[in-house]
């Protein structure tokens, strides 16, 4: 018993992301540049089958943290459904974490997926810009994988969002949504940062 393909927990000390063959370019960089920055970041070795799309993620040394490897696993995955590596790089940060949606668990047919992917980007990408701007995360809208990247609670704020878009509820009823969650989650921090 190794590891979970599908970018589950690192057993023994090294975790396994299957990443889409068209994606394995940008997890290497170019000149292996993005491999090497999460390498260095996180003090791993990413070891990259570009034959099969698996990446296996081991630490360098018996020093390396295990939430390092973590992240280095939560990098790569966010790469592997669509997010830029600038973007996926701050999932190396204390406290980031990654969030999937998968509309494939909502809807069957390919057309739904399409529609309600169009209802979440909004109208030149301004429903995603809102949600991305009051939460302060990341959004990415993939084939049929939706990717958040931000801390716990602006995640869980973006996803809910997302999810009432699914449910088919008017933009309007998200945006206030938005709106009020994230200042309570201001207001919250605030007051955290007084006491």
């Amino acid at each position: 018993m190794q590891g979970n393909l599908g970018g589950g927990y690192p057993m023994y000390g090294r975790a396994y992301v299957k990443v889409p063959l068209d994606r394995i370019g940008v997890v290497i960089g170019e000149k292996g540049s993005v491999k090497d920055e999460i390498e260095r970041r996180t003090g791993t070795i990413l070891t990259i089958d570009s034959k099969n799309g698996v990446v296996l993620i081991e630490p360098a040394s018996p020093d390396t943290p295990p939430e390092n490897i973590i992240k280095a696993r939560e990098a790569v995955r966010a790469i592997a459904i669509g997010f830029s590596p600038e973007r996926a790089f701050r999932l190396l940060e204390e406290d980031q974490i990654l969030v999937t949606i998968d509309l494939k668990e909502y809807f069957d047919s390919p057309n739904h997926i399409t529609r309600v992917k169009a209802r979440i980007i909004g109208e030149k990408g301004k429903t995603r810009k809102i949600i991305e701007e009051t939460t302060g995360t990341y959004v990415n809208i993939g084939e049929t994988v939706i990717g958040i990247i931000g801390d716990y609670e602006q995640t869980n704020i973006a996803r809910e969002a997302i999810e009432m878009l699914i449910e088919g509820k008017p933009h309007s009823v998200v945006y206030s949504y938005l709106e009020r969650e994230s200042r309570k989650l201001k207001r919250r921090r605030m007051t955290s940062l007084w006491r």
